[in-house]
């Protein structure tokens, strides 16, 4: 009887293991399948993205996921329990020690601040190392911290490896798997399909997916049987006609740019609605192509098979693909000058590949990140052609300006990226890389190939180029490869803070609390207005000092920003405890708060900034004790250019003071600059001209103090202060010829502005003479700028 009790037992323990191990296989196996079929409709910086939320869902569903630690790593830290000075300020930078004091307000790093000075040199070396998101933490926090954790700590101390450290995340809790590429394939998306349910190619510039479909057909002996419209003006009745006409052939359909055609989309959308699942033929399919657009119907998205299609990612696959379409017979047609033709035309193709990778590392690259196409490259190689065949010599100042003024230059539309793109051209189209053993980069890793090569020597190079570019083949410094992992990182934290329910809560905190913790924080913190009558009593408007003019005005901004705080608080107090209504500008206001951005409602009102709203409050606070020690002491002696609503307007109150104190045209003086060699706490009076300014960075290199030079950044030092400037006014100032990088100075890290209704841009200042003995194409290629404020 015993035995047979064991034995029962031990069956029924079997079939209960077998039970569980069938739950998890079968969960294991949806979620890959989810996983896989969503991919397939997601661009390449989004699949991460989704696996990483994916495996964080599954965490939180077994209460592995400390909510309160999650809201940290979207939106970083809003409150700091207790001020401590840096104590690395030799490598840790500010920004990175903010941080970690914001994170000692979790519970589980409460003392994480207070030992960090103990591990200094452990922390270093997580620092400088090249995979530090799988370096262990000193002492015990390397056990006592989980995986996800940890990567609270490396974004404070490496926010440009959090990436990796997702990808590592996501490998250890659902499988290598959920991190290696999925490619799509036509064959097992076409399984997946039906007659009545559309299949979708979403575009990015530069992607044409046609040639794969026509291949696809070729393989299912339907090439025949594939009718195509490219979608435009006039098109859609054509298009109506040939969808009707295949539904019931069993024919496939191709809509080629239907975001060409919004017009036409909802009677495209009404024609798949109606399609009859009894009566269409099963061999029936519509493809499409498009771009995102708002105009596209959304049923159809819904319930259509939807595949990106994506250009290629550096330079070499640029190359390649440019190359696969050469042969021998097209170098060989320029007769005469084909060794000119093959030289330049892989110039032009490098050319091309670096004003499209320039644009990953945002305004390091250009301001704006322009949409250059094949097109571009197509009629500049036509242009070559012709040029070479019509010339004698080869007319490189002709080819330069159709090049760089005209086809690519065409859809430049700020004077900085103008700059930087011709300086870039200067590299690539010149006569210098007619010669064999020119090198495109310092380290000849890109180079000009001998011209007695054929395409196949061509195609040889090519691959034996690196997969990942380097910095230097752009002109820009290694520290630019951090630049743009740390944009990635936060623009990947950013996409993943949208996707958040706006009713989550913060670890113990209700979203109400939270709220109304915040909201008292800042009314405690953010003075009030300031009395402008009081102000204009004090410091006049006079003729001989423009100041008190700039002054009285910066005050009235400053006003009507603390107006709005106060304003929109206090009502948003009295909302969350029901005593007004939450309209939806409070609602949209709370929904900012509460993720650590600055609301929408305040920065209608505020100066340009990136920084998130707690250090959005600490810079208020001090850019109004700047405006209130100028109302109190008179005139500083040195001015915090940071510090200004409008600083344009206070330069031109500079000029103002000169040209009335020396009866000259504002018309005729121009500003002259000098880098002060002294800290400017150590200057005691203003200066008889002109004035000192102080409170800027300097980004893609550095001043050195000793030198009194602009010198290569240091490794991983991504922006500095420079020292205090002189600005004097001269008349009729001519600009000296070397020696000195005009470098434009910007209100903020995102340096595109937008032309105000003041004549002056949004985030342009001016340009400063810094001096250098390096030649100005250098900095202008390293993309060197100077800036009021961060985004920290």
């Amino acid at each position: 009887m015993a035995h047979s009790l064991s034995l029962s037992h031990s069956l029924s323990m079997t079939i209960a293991d077998k039970i569980l191990q069938r739950i998890e296989n079968i969960n294991d196996y949806f979620t890959f399948s989810l996983y896989s079929s969503v991919c397939r409709s997601l661009f390449e910086k989004h699949k991460l993205l989704f696996a990483f939320l994916l495996c964080v869902r599954v965490l939180m569903n077994s209460g592995k996921v400390d909510m309160s630690e999650w809201r940290y790593l979207l939106a970083g830290g809003t409150h700091t329990p207790k001020q401590l000075p840096n104590p690395a300020s030799d490598w840790l930078s500010d920004r990175a020690w903010e941080e970690f004091l914001t994170l000692a307000a979790l519970p589980k790093f409460k003392d994480f601040v207070d030992d960090f000075e103990n591990h200094l040199e452990a922390y270093k070396s997580i620092f400088d190392s090249v995979q530090p998101h799988r370096e262990p933490l000193p002492s015990e926090w390397n056990t006592s911290l989980d995986s996800f954790q940890k990567i609270l700590v490396l974004r404070c101390l490496r926010a440009d490896k959090v990436t990796n450290a997702f990808q590592d995340f996501v490998a250890t809790n659902l499988g290598q798997r959920f991190i290696e590429p999925q490619t799509v394939d036509l064959g097992v998306v076409f399984k997946d399909s039906s007659a009545t349910c559309p299949l979708i190619f979403v575009l990015s510039p530069g992607t044409d997916p046609a040639a794969d479909l026509y291949k696809f057909a070729e393989e299912m002996k339907f090439s025949k049987k594939l009718n195509a419209i490219s979608l435009g003006q006039g098109q859609g009745p054509r298009a109506e006609a040939m969808l009707k006409s295949a539904l019931g052939r069993g024919k496939w359909v191709f809509f080629q740019n239907c975001h060409l055609a919004p017009s036409w989309m909802p009677s495209l959308e009404r024609v798949i609605e109606q399609i009859d699942p009894d009566k269409v033929h099963r061999d029936f399919r519509v493809w499409m192509t498009s771009m995102p657009s708002p105009k596209f119907p959304v049923s159809i998205l819904q319930n259509g098979s939807k595949m990106t299609v994506e250009p290629p990612r550096g330079i070499k696959a640029n190359l390649l693909k440019y190359y696969i379409n050469f042969s021998d017979e097209i170098f060989n047609s320029c007769e005469g000058k084909v060794n000119a033709f093959k030289h330049l035309l892989l110039s032009l193709c490098f050319f091309h590949g670096c004003l499209l990778e320039r644009r990953k590392f945002g305004a390091l690259g250009f301001n704006i990140p322009y949409e250059f196409t094949d097109g571009d490259l197509q009629i500049c190689v036509s242009q070559l052609k012709m040029f070479l065949m019509e010339y004698t010599d080869i007319p490189f100042k002709v080819l330069k300006y159709t090049a760089g003024h005209i086809n690519y230059g065409g859809r430049v539309t700020d004077d900085w990226d103008r700059r930087c793109l011709m300086n870039i051209l200067e590299g690539f189209y010149s006569a210098a890389v007619l010669h064999g053993d020119y090198k495109y980069s310092e380290s000849g890793i890109y180079r000009q190939i001998n011209s007695a090569s054929e395409h196949e020597g061509y195609m040889g190079y090519i691959k034996s180029l690196p997969i990942n570019d380097t910095p230097e083949i752009f002109g820009l410094h290694e520290n630019a490869n951090i630049t743009f992992a740390q944009n990635e990182t936060f623009i990947l934290l950013g996409s993943l803070l949208q996707l958040q329910p706006k009713s989550a809560a913060g670890g113990g905190q209700s979203r109400e609390e939270v709220l109304e913790e915040t909201a008292r924080s800042i009314l405690e913190r953010v003075p009030l207005p300031i009395n402008e009558a009081a102000v204009m009593e004090k410091h006049p408007v006079l003729y001989e000092e423009s100041m008190n003019t700039v002054l009285i005005q910066e005050v009235g901004r400053f006003n009507q920003l603390l107006q709005v705080i106060h304003s929109s608080l206090n009502d948003l107090l009295k909302a969350l405890k029901g005593l007004v209504v939450m309209s939806q500008a409070l609602e949209e206001m709370s929904n900012s708060l509460f993720i650590n951005a600055v609301p929408a409602l305040w920065t209608s009102k505020a100066y340009p900034s990136l920084k998130p709203l707690a250090s959005w409050v600490t810079d208020l606070v001090a850019r109004m004790q700047f405006m209130q020690d100028w109302i109190d002491n008179g005139i500083p002696k040195v001015f915090w250019i940071s510090g200004f609503f409008f600083p344009q307007a206070f330069l031109t109150g500079t000029l103002q003071n000169f040209a009335r104190r020396n009866l000259v045209s504002i018309d005729t003086i121009s500003f002259g600059f000098e880098v002060l060699k002294q800290p400017v706490h150590h200057l005691e009076e203003a200066p008889t001209h002109g004035c000192y300014v102080r409170g800027l960075f300097i980004e893609g290199a550095r001043w050195d103090q000793d030198a009194h030079l602009l010198v290569e950044s240091r490794p991983k030092e991504l922006y500095t202060d420079m020292p205090g400037i002189w600005f004097y006014p001269e008349v009729n100032r001519k600009q000296p010829d070397t020696a000195f990088y005009l470098c434009p100075l910007y209100k903020t890290l995102q340096r595109a502005g937008t032309l105000s209704t003041t004549g002056h841009s949004t985030n342009y200042v001016l340009a400063i003479e810094i001096p250098s003995d390096k030649p100005q194409y250098h900095w202008i290629r390293r993309g060197v700028a100077m800036l009021c404020a961060l985004d920290y």
